[in-house]
């Protein structure tokens, strides 16, 4: 199959899977926001991303490796497997002896002891779940992957409005919702892609089990590292300013999030592609394409979200969580320049240059902690998003210096750095409301339309490139 064709094809499948659980999330948030006060909300998210960054350091982020060494073509995926379960297993049994510290926790004025099952639990619904789809993923069985996606959105769905909106559990509501779902997703996984036959003890050999844990564990300060970027303002704003503020925080991510709904559902084809055209010849020129309509892309939806931050966090947030709306428009900036640097973790991936993955990482993971403790005392949560922001841009910059001597990705600057700058200004408008709130809006739309004008050009060619693909080699 072509390579256009492919990435395509894998594009629509993850978009049948991820989108309606993308689009539950949204619908979710908006519930969450109305049903739960601000300080559970907060208190809710501190439990969550302390799940997501400890999953990687129990796991020793054995699922990457999973996805990985399932992609190569040769690879014993019994060996695959059955150690990624192995790694699974034990590390959440060593985990388990920490319960004590765990029930000991407080973050100001929110105790997280007392929600210790919760987070055990969610802990190894989550593990499972992505060892579970990337091993699927890697292995090529992408329809199925889309179709757990469906599923775990409708038992994602229920759970929430059982537990929430009956039973009124509140914030262990919020966690058992999501280990229900995950756990779910394991049974449907195990018995949709028989992912029994692929655990056999004898498998678990230095041939394969080495190879992955050399890969996976320079992960582990990777994912950590990504953490802080991403959601240790989080806690610093819960630290500096109290856990209401940090709801409202919280809250301002969710607009943002949406270019993540579109960008990740990308991501997961993309990756697949990157490691199967990176050893072939023109791979440059593949990668080039790809990644300016991408860009292209995530800047026209960054304008338009930033143009309509106030009308959308109206009508999508509670009430309490209106403010928010003044944070958004940097979380956005810091957002796509996330998503960018995404792009360029597949070059590493399909190296498996894990070591350079985590550099690299290191130093937005530095600059964003010194940015945190300068900026929040005294800007609160507009200095944890610049700090965000600033992160992203430098990380961005250094990947696509440092991964040239791979692949020669060519960055259009004609476009790609003026909609960053056009970007950045109509932020400013936005917020400020300068010269007044009309005419700051009638700006940022303007701006919309050049950075959308500017980005035109890219996306019509790969555009023409797939009908030339598809239309004309089947006429």
């Amino acid at each position: 199959m072509d390579k256009y064709k492919k990435l395509a094809s894998n594009t629509l499948v993850f978009a049948i899977g991820t989108f309606s659980s993308k689009l539950l999330t949204v619908i979710l948030t908006a519930y969450y926001t109305r049903v739960m006060a601000d300080g559970d909300f907060g208190g809710a998210s501190l439990i969550q991303n302390a799940v997501n960054i400890l999953v990687p350091i129990v796991t020793l982020s054995v699922d990457s490796a999973a996805l990985r060494f399932a992609l190569d073509k040769f690879s014993n995926k019994k060996g695959v497997f059955t150690t990624g379960i192995a790694v699974d297993i034990i590390g959440f049994g060593v985990f388990c002896l920490f319960v004590p510290v765990v029930k000991n926790i407080t973050i100001n004025d929110f105790n997280m002891g007392q929600y210790a099952l919760a987070l055990y639990l969610m802990l190894l619904g989550s593990s499972l779940r992505q060892l579970c789809q990337q091993f699927v993923r890697g292995k090529g069985s992408v329809k199925l992957y889309a179709v757990d996606g469906v599923l775990a959105t409708a038992t994602s769905a229920a759970a929430t409005f059982l537990y929430l909106g009956v039973f009124k559990w509140g914030i262990n509501g919020y966690i058992f919702a999501i280990f229900t779902s995950d756990i779910l997703s394991v049974v449907f996984l195990f018995m949709g892609a028989q992912l029994w036959k692929y655990i056999d003890l004898g498998e678990l050999r230095k041939s394969s089990v080495y190879p992955m844990l050399k890969y996976s564990i320079p992960l582990i300060p990777t994912v950590i590292l990504w953490w802080i970027i991403n959601t240790s303002d989080q806690y610093m704003v819960t630290y500096f300013k109290g856990v209401s503020l940090s709801g409202i925080y919280t809250a301002a991510y969710k607009i943002p999030n949406l270019v993540v709904v579109f960008a990740g559902i990308f991501i997961n084809a993309w990756q697949l592609s990157a490691v199967d055209e990176y050893n072939r010849r023109g791979n440059s020129r593949f990668f080039t394409n790809v990644f300016n309509v991408y860009s292209g892309s995530l800047f026209v939806v960054g304008a338009v979200l930033i143009t309509l931050s106030k009308f959308i966090t109206s009508i999508y947030l509670g009430s309490e969580y209106y403010s928010s709306w003044q944070y958004e428009p940097i979380l956005v900036i810091a957002t796509i320049f996330s998503c960018l640097v995404n792009f360029y973790a597949s070059v590493y991936m399909a190296k498996k240059k894990s070591v350079l993955s985590m550099l690299t990482a290191g130093v937005g993971a530095i600059i964003n902690i010194v940015l945190n403790f300068v900026l929040i005392p005294s800007l609160g949560a507009y200095g944890a998003a610049i700090a965000t922001a600033v992160s992203f841009v430098v990380v961005f910059l250094i990947r696509a210096k440092n991964t040239k001597q791979f692949v020669d990705i060519r960055i259009d600057s004609s476009s790609f750095w003026p909609s960053a700058i056009l970007m950045l200004a109509s932020s400013i408008f936005v917020i400020f409301e300068v010269p007044n709130e009309k005419t700051s809006l009638l700006i940022s739309l303007a701006i919309t339309v050049l950075i959308t004008i500017m980005n035109f050009q890219s996306v019509v060619g790969i555009l023409k490139l797939l009908f030339d693909k598809f239309v004309k080699k089947r006429g």
